[in-house]
């Protein structure tokens, strides 16, 4: 099964089938953000933490200069700015100078009064714009549906003029699905538990067993996630829930295992106890030692001792 399996494999759990025809010639990008957004939204358990993870993954996954998200106040018939991330981001989850769009005006406004799309490739010729922080070219904003009606758009401006694809137009509509299924889930109270078939884990399994990422030294929480195409803090979880352990642990068990077969194979016999250590993973003898010891209950040397008595 390849990586992009058990992505697909993942995602068609959140996405219907007809969601993910699209992909097309993209589809290792796409697979690979959606999937980071998914696992970045897992752990969010109100509607604040889903919209500022939502316009920085924006920014960060998809390489933008501006994402904001608005929420429709329907009985006062306007969208307030509730998460961004770019000029108008003041860190701390605060948002400078917000503003406020009244329902059916400026870009944003139809959007949500229509519930249709919109990608401007010159904003200085659609006379619906409404400035905001600064002067841009071109803008993209996409509706979120929750139970058929819209309750917010994503938004997001930038300075060239026609920047935004039509494989921006996709991706937005996904993460808007996302986003309004995760604020489902929120408002349902509903927790969506880790399983032991859970695809992520097992890609995880699969991508340490098969490329034998363990053997190097210098591998962190962070470069496994970036390699799954999924958020840290998801990785973690996983590996402490369904693995009953922590990272460091679970990558020194695989260690361990090679070493211990090592250290009893013939093809093996004229290392020493120390290189083979290395050889696994680890950074130094002591550390080897003592996960050895922790792990088997004896020390490498009377390990390989046993093999030959």
């Amino acid at each position: 099964m390849t990586t992009n399996d058990f992505r697909v494999s993942g995602l068609n759990r959140i996405f219907k089938e007809e969601d993910l025809l699209e992909i097309g010639q993209n589809h290792v990008r796409v697979l690979g953000i959606l999937s980071y957004f998914a696992t970045s939204l897992f752990d969010k358990s109100s509607t604040e933490e889903v919209l500022w993870d939502i316009t920085e993954n924006c920014i960060s996954q998809l390489g933008l200069e501006d994402c904001v998200v608005y929420l429709l106040d329907k009985k006062q018939e306007k969208l307030i700015q509730k998460a961004t991330f770019g000029n108008k981001n003041l860190g701390k989850r605060s948002i400078y100078n917000p503003i406020v769009i009244p329902y059916g005006k400026g870009i944003v406004g139809t959007v949500a009064m229509t519930g249709k799309p919109l990608k401007i490739g010159d904003v200085r010729l659609d006379k619906r714009y409404i400035l905001d922080d600064m002067q841009r070219q071109s803008e993209l904003a996409v509706p979120i549906f929750l139970d058929g009606k819209v309750i917010g758009v994503i938004d997001s401006e930038h300075s060239e003029t026609a920047f935004y694809t039509d494989h921006h137009l996709y991706l937005f509509e996904l993460i808007a699905e996302l986003t309004a299924k995760k604020l489902r889930h929120i408002l349902n109270r509903n927790k969506t538990p880790f399983t032991n078939d859970n695809v992520y884990y097992r890609q995880f399994l699969h991508l340490i067993g098969e490329e034998k990422l363990y053997r190097d030294e210098q591998l962190s929480l962070n470069d496994v996630a970036n390699r799954l195409h999924i958020s840290a803090n998801y990785l973690s979880q996983l590996v402490n829930v369904l693995g009953k352990t922590s990272f460091p642990e679970l990558i020194n068990r695989f260690r361990i295992e090679e070493a211990a077969r090592c250290l009893r194979h013939r093809d093996f016999a004229h290392y020493t106890v120390e290189s083979i250590g290395y050889e696994v993973g680890f950074r130094s003898r002591s550390s080897f030692y003592s996960a050895f010891r922790k792990q088997t209950g004896m020390s490498p040397a009377q390990w390989r001792k046993t093999s030959s008595s």
